[in-house]
């Protein structure tokens, strides 16, 4: 079962209802930070380019029934849908007037892409000095490697991300999602959002700087901190912790997987009981360090346990006796769990029209609520209206069609 969106107009006033963004993003890592304005309120005018658009409307299959590419639909509901060739002089008119009335402005060109054009932080601000520019790019504004553009792929191996995942006599593997991309637009939206505050007590917008590099290489976290702290270089573990043992997966009979966490000494100790052995008297056992020193003997023994029963037996005991454990789920069993329906991480559009289906917000507000307002918007979809509140008549507004602008 999934939920509808929110087809009625009593619906409450997101947080950020009244902000305007001007989004010049496209693909994921931007255009995922402006869903999120979206989604909490803000009016976000998403600007493509005239016939082709955002580059993911063509990655598929898969799509749905209205030729709605999934990769779109992943991050642009909520938005409306302006083609504009931004080249023009014409085109570059249109966006400086939107920037003129708005509040943000989110892009995720290479360093310096915008100012040939006029539509760089500097000049923008002049004619909107509260205008908050936020943009999101692979190395940064500044470096040696600012000019290099950035893709979550090779960000992952370059961050040290890909040294630490995976098996650990196997070959680096990236993680399954975009993971560096969708951390960077959350801390895009982080940044924005603190602004927006700031701008409360100056009175001025500011360039908000979020480098994919950045931020993951601020993901590597307790990782990156125990090379800090030790010198070394963390290895590779598959799926152990560098940090708590017992905490991996493990295997019951007939190989049906699951996750085990003991996260302190005490829920050790109660997984000695539920094995029915004394480890925990053990001194190469009793605390958290000395098992991180014999990881390999412990853990032997323990897949040898677990072994003896399927995972649906292990689940149910260890959960009884407090011990933190889980499935391993594939995406249609995540998706179809109660606890994610009740919590509406799955929503449709079907009452306005659309086969799109999509993934909720995980934000929760108690009084001005996470709304899904518009499905992800067909290309060029909101043109007219927009440049018509820009103050372009029809007859105008035919002409910028006719000469390709948008």
């Amino acid at each position: 079962m999934t939920i509808n969106s929110n087809a009625n107009n009593d619906m409450p006033k997101g947080a950020l209802h009244g902000i305007k963004v001007l989004d010049l993003s496209r693909v994921l890592a931007g255009p995922s930070c402006t869903q999120v304005l979206a989604d909490l309120g803000a009016e976000v005018i998403k600007v493509e380019r005239p016939h082709i658009g955002d580059e993911t409307r063509h990655w598929a299959p898969p799509k749905f029934s209205d030729d709605t590419s999934a990769y779109y639909a992943t991050i642009n509901r909520n938005k409306k849908s302006l083609t504009v060739d931004i080249t023009t002089d014409a085109g570059q008119d249109i966006i400086k007037k939107l920037a003129a009335d708005s509040d943000l402005l989110v892009e995720n060109f290479k360093v310096g892409g915008l100012k040939k054009y006029g539509l760089d932080y500097d000049s923008l601000k002049q004619d909107n000095p509260r205008l908050i520019y936020a943009s999101l790019t692979g190395f940064g504004q500044t470096g040696p490697d600012a000019a290099r553009p950035g893709y979550d792929y090779i960000i992952q191996g370059l961050s040290g991300l890909m040294s630490i995942t995976g098996p650990s006599d196997g070959e680096p593997h990236k993680v399954g999602v975009a993971v560096v991309d969708l951390f960077a637009g959350l801390q895009l939206t982080i940044g924005i959002q603190a602004a927006l505050i700031a701008r409360e007590t100056t009175g001025l917008g500011q360039q908000v700087d979020v480098a994919l590099l950045d931020s993951a290489l601020a993901m590597l976290a307790n990782v990156g901190m125990n090379h800090l702290a030790s010198g070394k270089v963390p290895p590779r573990l598959g799926n152990q912790h560098p940090n708590i043992v017992p905490y991996q997966v493990f295997a019951g009979q007939g190989e049906q997987h699951f996750i085990l966490a003991c996260g302190n000494d005490s829920q050790f100790a109660k997984l000695c009981d539920v094995l029915a052995v004394d480890w925990h008297t053990d001194d190469r056992f009793t605390t958290n360090p000395n098992r991180v020193a014999n990881r390999m003997l412990l853990c032997d023994e323990l897949s040898k346990k677990f072994a003896e029963q399927p995972r649906t037996y292990w689940l149910e005991v260890l959960d009884q006796a407090g011990i933190p454990c889980g499935a391993i789920h594939n995406v249609a069993e995540a998706l179809a769990m109660p606890q994610a329906l009740a919590r509406e991480m799955v929503v449709n559009f079907t009452e306005q029209g659309s086969p799109v289906s999509a993934l909720g917000s995980p934000i929760k507000l108690s009084a001005s609520p996470v709304t899904y307002r518009t499905p992800p918007p067909k290309l060029s979809e909101h043109t007219d209206s927009t440049l018509a509140d820009l103050g372009y008549d029809s007859e105008m507004i035919a002409k910028l069609k006719a000469d390709g602008i948008v």
